[in-house]
């Protein structure tokens, strides 16, 4: 990043960079000096300058600067905005509560949950659904999306439980090569300790429940939250009904999905098809 570009042609997280590189200066810190305080290297503060650390720096050396440089919560604050601006203000409210969430059960009936996309399948999805949108605001879409997997590298990570309807598996999204990736992900997935995968295949018929994909999130602390999207946008449940109505239909749906054990042999399968 050359220092005489003006700001306005700068990406955010470029202009993030130049911004931790000017408090650094003042300060009359080095790069060595910031990286050791943030527990980071000096390549890596490097890279945050120059805007070219992918996807994104962290939260943690964002809050590890405003430490060092005694800035309050601003980069950090600064970071998380940036990564909701690559979100639809809709969503927000939903992923500063996913972040904070101890439990997060998700139910899909047509893509894969976002939070276990890969790359390839998310890029295929906002290619789709933002078909005016430029390469670059795709491909930050697609970083966004990937950080949401962040909350796993918390020092309590939530526990995630996603069934996904088998249409969400027949569903060719972005080709055969996308989806072999997807589903080889979520055959990782389906073997981590924290995280729950079943499968409701085509046997099972028409759901127990809502044909509508649902996602509930629970906290150690506070009222337990339903999450719906409709093609109007997305709400936040918070009644006592409508979260005990979404936590019975969660329950139909784990009974009558295959089981986590049956479910990555139906995986597998498929597997071997879209590789064929």
């Amino acid at each position: 990043m050359d220092e005489t570009t003006p700001p306005e042609h700068l990406n955010p997280l470029q202009r993030f960079g130049r911004d931790i590189r000017q408090v650094r200066l003042a300060r009359k810190l080095t790069q060595k000096h910031l990286g050791r305080t943030t527990g980071y290297s000096e390549a890596y503060v490097c890279k945050v300058e120059s805007g070219t650390l992918l996807p994104r720096p962290s939260q943690k050396f964002a809050t590890g600067c405003d430490l060092t440089f005694g800035t309050g919560e601003l980069f950090s604050g600064l970071l998380q905005r940036i990564d909701e601006g690559d979100h639809p203000s809709w969503f927000v409210p939903y992923l500063n509560l996913e972040r904070k969430a101890s439990r997060i059960l998700t139910y899909e009936t047509n893509l894969v949950a976002g939070i276990v996309q890969t790359e390839g399948y998310a890029r295929s999805v906002f290619r789709v659904s933002n078909p005016h949108a430029s390469a670059e605001a795709i491909e930050d879409k697609v970083a966004a999306r990937l950080r949401r997997r962040e909350v796993f590298k918390r020092d309590a990570p939530p526990h995630l439980w996603v069934i996904l309807h088998e249409a969400c598996l027949r569903t060719t999204v972005g080709g055969a090569e996308v989806m072999t990736g997807q589903l080889d992900y979520l055959l990782s997935v389906g073997t981590s300790p924290r995280i729950e995968l079943q499968v409701m295949p085509f046997s099972a018929g028409i759901p127990a429940t809502s044909t509508m994909p649902f996602i509930v999130l629970r906290f150690p602390s506070s009222p337990t939250v339903l999450y719906t999207e409709t093609r109007a946008g997305a709400r936040m449940h918070g009644s006592e009904q409508a979260v005990d109505a979404a936590l019975d239909d969660y329950d139909l749906l784990r009974a009558n999905a295959l089981s986590p054990d049956e479910s990555l042999p139906l995986i597998k399968s498929l597997l071997k098809e879209y590789r064929a």
